[in-house]
């Protein structure tokens, strides 16, 4: 069940190759019949327990299994996943190490979020994991099965889910090893009061209709506004959504493309981004009204061929980079007007996370590598100081946080990695780490043959789930 996976970092070698077009993509993983809840103490699965539900043609209920208390057995501290180990050579002489490793039998990881000393991860089980100073701090259960975005609101943890859901958790005052669950959205009340009201239907298929408040599909990814005074929730059934924090209630609903929305990012001057399975990325623009919020289209930033998987703007509002289903990272410049600055080339298949930090960008990858991006302040060129290695599935989540160990004046960050092989890693990662041997910008590659690259790839069952532009 529990191990440790060694990783490696591979200094200035990129890969690029300009021929591949639209390549693989990820559908959904079919639920498993039996799902595990963890193990025994005699260190043998054990599946889930019944769960309880209430038949209703149009109520959500919330289920009061969600804050059935977390069962410290399934991870006990004696048995903790979490292997901490530094590579002895990166304390002398690499900016980058592998810190940690995360090994668990209970599912592929997709959605991680840190915290102060704190992190979440997500996956297709429906165990919640907090750890803390790299061991198994405490959790919490929600039924839904597979969590596809995790954020933090100040006290509370947001979580999206694959049955369309957002659930709202809150730390207890008593025990901080306690979360409750606070609030499904949609709320029950909110539910009640939408569905008497014939107009609050929406048909969403042929003889299918939903409240305009639920999504009816998968949600794939979550974003705040800066005061997280409002919630943004992007899904598969090609809308977005906005929830007012304070008492969780939906606002507006936007059919925002004609595919999957895959990725959402809060902006900046009341822009929102979303980016989608059609190929477009969308700019809208978000005016108070009364107590409430209207959005407007306002652009199509981007068109093309294969699908939009991810969307990020660094910390300082600047730059928005986008992660595309050819391999493909392109930015633009806000001072430019979002000006197209660029593309990143130096993955070989579809990037599905990315994440900012300073000056640096992390793209991660189905080829379960991540790239690791400098920003150079005087021209804007992107310098490729590291491609971090060691998963063994595709990269599907990323977070990253200051190092609380750097120096005052020291730019250095952890970086966390969740994989579909089950695993998540811990890096030190600096931004004074030199471009290695065959470093490359945006503007002029190295590249190495598609076949060199793809013979230092494991094989494994993830990548061959391939067919949807749904990520």
């Amino acid at each position: 069940m529990e191990g440790i996976i060694t990783g490696s970092s591979r200094k200035g070698l990129v890969f690029t190759d300009e021929s591949s077009v639209n390549v693989r993509r990820y559908g959904k993983l079919k639920k498993e019949k039996d799902e595990f809840d963890g193990y025994n103490s005699d260190n043998n699965p054990r599946k889930n327990s019944p769960v309880i539900t209430m038949d209703a043609p149009h109520l959500d209920p919330q289920m009061i299994a969600d804050n059935s208390p977390y069962d410290s057995t399934l991870s006990p501290s004696s048995k903790s996943p979490w292997s901490s180990h530094m590579n002895e050579e990166s304390s002398t002489s690499n900016d980058e190490a592998l810190v940690g490793s995360l090994v668990r039998e209970e599912g592929h990881i997709y959605s991680l979020a840190a915290t102060k000393d704190l992190l979440y991860t997500g996956s297709d089980s429906k165990n919640i994991r907090v750890w803390k100073n790299q061991k198994e701090f405490t959790g919490f259960k929600s039924n839904s099965g597979l969590v596809k975005a995790i954020v933090i609101a100040g006290e509370k943890i947001l979580t999206g889910h694959q049955d369309g859901k957002i659930r709202v958790w809150k730390v207890s005052t008593k025990n901080e090893t306690v979360h409750r669950r606070v609030a499904t959205l949609p709320t029950l009340r909110n539910f009640l009061k939408c569905s008497m009201k014939p107009s609050n239907y929406v048909e969403v298929k042929r003889h299918r209709q939903v409240l305009w408040i639920k999504h009816y599909d998968a949600i794939s990814c979550l974003s705040l506004t800066e005061d997280h005074s409002l919630i943004y929730s992007a899904s598969w059934d090609k809308t977005f959504k906005v929830w007012r924090t304070s008492n969780f209630k939906c606002l507006e609903s936007m059919t925002a493309h004609d595919d999957a929305v895959n990725a959402i990012v809060v902006g900046f001057d009341g822009l929102v981004f979303t980016g989608s399975a059609d190929g477009t990325i969308k700019i809208w623009r978000r005016e108070v009204q009364g107590k409430g919020t209207k959005h407007f289209f306002s652009q199509t930033l981007l068109k093309q061929e294969c699908a939009v998987t991810a969307l990020v703007i660094n910390g300082e509002g600047t730059f928005l980079y986008c992660g595309s289903s050819d391999g493909l990272v392109n930015f633009w410049v806000r001072d430019t007007n979002l000006e197209h600055g660029g593309v990143l080339r130096g993955h070989k298949l579809a990037v599905l996370c990315l994440a900012t930090a300073g000056n640096l960008v992390f793209s991660g990858s189905a080829d379960m590598g991540i790239c690791v991006w400098k920003r150079s302040t005087l021209n804007n060129e992107h310098t490729c100081i590291n491609v971090l290695s060691g998963h063994t599935g595709p990269v599907k989540c990323l977070a990253v946080e200051k190092d609380p160990d750097a120096m005052c004046n020291e730019r250095r960050w952890i970086l966390y990695s969740g994989s579909l092989d089950k695993s998540v890693k811990v890096w030190k990662v600096s931004e004074n780490a030199a471009t290695g041997h065959g470093g490359h910008n945006n503007n002029q590659a190295t590249r190495l043959s598609v076949d060199s690259y793809t013979r230092e790839l494991p094989r494994v069952s993830s990548l061959r789930k391939m067919g949807s532009r749904r990520y």
